[in-house]
């Protein structure tokens, strides 16, 4: 049946142990030291090791710009949607890929010109003094370092050390990848500046800036990226609107190399500028394009027409014959040209109409302009549809998103069924006009008819010459205004501070950032480490943890045996290991007075388990009894796994077995040892029945005739955590000591010893810690009893200084 006393684990819960982890985190000052230097170490070497990143930016404006030779007829460009949707728009071009790549490629930012610097390479674009005229057709050598050396001012080496059979190329023109073949040794090879270097693997022309300094001898890389992923970096341009102006667009990059920066944002601002100028002129281009293909017929046919006039005056009187038919000419000339003009119009709509509804593409309609048409619903509405069509052009690279490409689809179709309405009720009104002026020429060449052959014949060759002469000149003169209309055309993007590289900028690496960091983890990585000891260690640390645990009295205090001899008491009787063990014997002398034992006094020593060090405290309190010329013996009782033999040079042939099976008697039994008052008894072969020999008569007996001889009898017993026997030779001490080893004896048998006690197992014990160690105190002493005041009583133990003892001493010899 359990006892109630069997519980009694449950009744110490203890709380947090803030004071223990304190004192946990104080003893392990060195290793936040070590950690602290090695993370300042660390970031140390990151501090010098990467390359400084630097910050460039350029402002620009947007701001609708109208062309003063703009009119009715000749505008050519319809603001769709203001400035703050340009701004947006804007802010998506630059960095859509579609325009990166063009900047890219414009600047030929995949190739990189590096130098060795002191840890790495080093991108030194604009510092090196030569570039690279690249044929980008042919296959150049993809992501390997190509080594330049100049070995004077014209002749330079190539290096490129092959591992493998194949190698890798990228061709720039198509943005592709193949493969070419290659001796897996060591390339080298010599070129002249200027020389055209043609290989399977490379392709180009190395040209010297101007004005490249001194050169000769140094060594240079390039290396081929891909195209792609250089175009990625690249997207990465941050575009910030200033929320003052929402017309000002601030553009900024990040990078180790100024020079780069500042001609890539300046380089795709000009872009931007271009395309936006580009679009802007589509109207002018598309006007000058169609009459341009115009003239071309027009010049032919009035070639052969002046051709044909010239032929007819030939051997004739031409002023008789066109005097008599002047005043026909000009009235006839006038309807021609209106009829003309209406014919234009009619072939524009026709042309028009059959576009719209067999196209998808409308921004290369021609101005209507160009056919001499003023109607200002054809004029807007043609205009929308091209600043539609080629807005939903440029965004095809930038936006993804199929429901903004709906509502272009959406707009340019209402725009165009307008448009194909505009273009029925136009027609039909030329369609009257022109039946009209046809019933007028009629009229008139019914006039003319009456006149001589002759003047008729010459009246229609010169109508045909001054209509086409007539149509010729009006379509150079729309020709140079389309031309003018594009000449002054303005950008709505204007430079406010071009990128430049004016010193500073430096955002990086953080260097008091990274010392920070270090700081913070080289404080925070042991001190984790400690919290895992401290919440996983279930040992007992200090005397506080066995306060806590148990009301048994802690009498003695026993430091680590620095100097690993068993005999600490004999052979440093002055140190502070010895005094440890004078305390407690002075304590024990204390108990025994309290329970008034007289005569011969027994002590049983044990522990939880092995390796607490009870043979230890058995040898050296046995021996500060016996150097108080007290008679002493020390006995063996561990018959399972004795070692008392070992610590005293002896054969365990003989002992407390002998006596106990009636082989030996006690003089046989006993040794002497070299400490005057002490002699020491074995246990001898290890028995099968060891328990049954300590339940037996004799050892009764033994004890009863050792008290007759002996002041002091010291019991070396196994550990009750193991085995019983301590248990069974609890009746023959007066006192017992339990030993508790620091960083070694769990809290759980401080529980288990609870209940041994309440149980009656153990009568008058008390704890004694031994291997005790106070960390926290950063010297060499045990930190309980004594401290910095035991500066000569105790001999000087030979320890290692501390770090910090060993810093100042170096520091006072200066």
């Amino acid at each position: 049946m359990l006892d109630i006393k069997d519980f009694s684990m449950f009744e110490n819960h203890s709380n947090f142990d803030f004071k223990g982890l304190l004192l946990k985190i104080l003893s392990y000052w060195k290793w936040f030291l070590i950690s602290l230097i090695i993370a300042f170490a660390i970031a140390y070497q990151v501090n010098i090791r990467k390359e400084k990143i630097y910050g460039m930016q350029t402002m620009i404006s947007i701001k609708e710009e109208s062309n003063p030779f703009f009119t009715s007829n000749t505008s050519l460009v319809f603001n769709w949607g203001g400035i703050s949707d340009q701004v947006n728009g804007i802010s998506t071009i630059l960095k859509s890929r579609s325009h990166n790549e063009l900047v890219v490629d414009k600047l030929q930012f995949y190739i990189d010109y590096l130098t060795q610097g002191k840890y790495n390479l080093v991108d030194s674009y604009g510092e090196v003094p030569f570039y690279l005229n690249i044929d980008k057709s042919s296959g150049q050598l993809a992501n390997t370092l190509i080594s330049i050396k100049f070995l004077s001012e014209n002749v330079y080496e190539i290096r490129i050390p092959f591992e493998n059979n194949s190698v890798s190329l990228i061709t720039y023109s198509k943005n592709s990848y193949s493969n070419t073949s290659v001796q897996p040794v060591e390339f080298v090879k010599r070129y002249k500046v200027g020389e055209q270097v043609t290989l399977p693997f490379l392709n180009w022309k190395l040209q010297i800036n101007d004005n490249p300094g001194f050169y000769k001898g140094n060594e240079y890389f390039v290396r081929f990226n891909d195209f792609d992923n250089t175009v990625s970096n690249y997207r990465a341009i941050n575009v910030d609107d200033d929320d003052k102006g929402g017309s000002l667009l601030t553009l900024s990059l990040q990078g180790t190399n100024k020079a780069r920066m500042v001609d890539y944002l300046n380089s795709t601002v000009k872009m931007l500028i271009k395309i936006q100028l580009d679009g802007k002129n589509q109207f002018a281009n598309n006007t000058i394009r169609f009459i341009d293909s115009t003239l071309v017929a027009m010049e032919s046919q009035l070639k052969e027409n002046g051709n044909e006039l010239k032929s007819f005056r030939k051997d004739k009187n031409i002023y008789e014959i066109e005097d008599g038919g002047a005043k026909f000419s000009d009235k006839i000339m006038d309807f021609d040209v209106q009829k003309d003009l209406i014919s234009r119009k009619i072939a524009y709509y026709n042309s028009l109409k059959t576009y719209l509804n067999n196209s998808v593409d409308y921004s290369r309609l021609p101005a209507p302009s160009v056919a001499g048409i003023e109607d200002p619903n054809i004029v807007v509405n043609v205009s929308k549809l091209i600043a539609l069509s080629t807005q939903r052009s440029e965004m095809a690279y930038a936006v993804k998103s199929d429901k903004i490409f709906k509502d272009f689809d959406n707009q340019m179709h209402a725009v165009k069924d307008v448009l194909l309405e505009n273009i029925i009720s136009a027609k039909s009104s030329l369609l009257y006009d022109l039946s009209m002026i046809n019933a007028k020429i009629g009229q008139a060449e019914t006039t003319v008819k009456r006149l001589p052959e002759e003047q008729q014949e010459l009246l229609k060759i010169k109508r045909k010459y001054d209509l086409n002469d007539n149509i010729y000149t009006e379509f150079l003169q729309k020709r140079n205004e389309a031309e003018i209309v594009k000449a002054s055309n303005l950008s709505d993007i204007h430079f406010i501070d071009p990128a430049k590289d004016i010193g500073g900028n430096l955002i990086g690496p953080k260097t008091s950032a990274n010392y920070v960091l270090a700081l913070f983890l080289g404080m925070l990585i042991p001190l984790l480490f400690v919290f895992v000891i401290f919440f996983v260690n279930n040992s007992i640390q200090n005397i506080e943890d066995i306060s806590k645990l148990t009301q048994i009295p802690i009498i003695g205090v026993i430091g680590v045996n620095k100097d690993n001899i068993n005999l600490a008491v004999f052979d440093k009787p002055k140190s502070a290991l010895s005094e440890s063990f004078r305390t407690i014997r002075s304590s024990l002398q204390f108990l025994y007075k309290k329970q008034r034992v007289s005569g011969a006094k027994t002590l049983m020593i044990t522990s939880s388990i092995s390796g607490e060090g009870k043979t230890f405290c058995s040898i050296n309190i046995a021996t500060v009894f016996a150097l108080s010329e007290k008679k002493t013996v020390i006995i063996g009782l561990d018959l399972r796994k004795p070692r008392l033999a070992d610590e005293f040079g002896l054969t365990n042939n003989v002992g407390v077995v002998n006596y106990l099976i009636k082989q030996k008697s006690l003089e046989e039994i006993t040794n002497s040892t070299n400490i005057a008052n002490l002699d020491v008894i074995l246990s001898g072969p290890i028995p099968p029945n060891p328990s049954e020999l300590i339940l037996s008569e004799a050892m009764k007996e033994l004890i009863d005739e050792l008290k007759q001889k002996y002041d002091y009898i010291i019991l070396d017993t196994p550990p009750v955590g193991l085995v019983s026997d301590a248990l069974e030779l609890a009746q023959y001490a007066d006192v017992t000591l339990y030993i508790v080893r620091q960083n070694y004896t769990k809290k759980d048998m401080i529980t288990l010893l609870n209940n041994r006690i309440k149980r009656g197992e153990l009568n008058n014990a008390s704890i004694v810690l031994n291997g005790y160690e106070n960390k926290a105190k950063y010297g060499s002493g045990y930190g309980y009893g004594y401290g910095a005041y035991s500066n000569g009583y105790h001999e000087e133990e030979e320890e290692e200084k501390s770090f910090i003892k060993s810093i100042f001493n170096k520091w006072n010899k200066k």
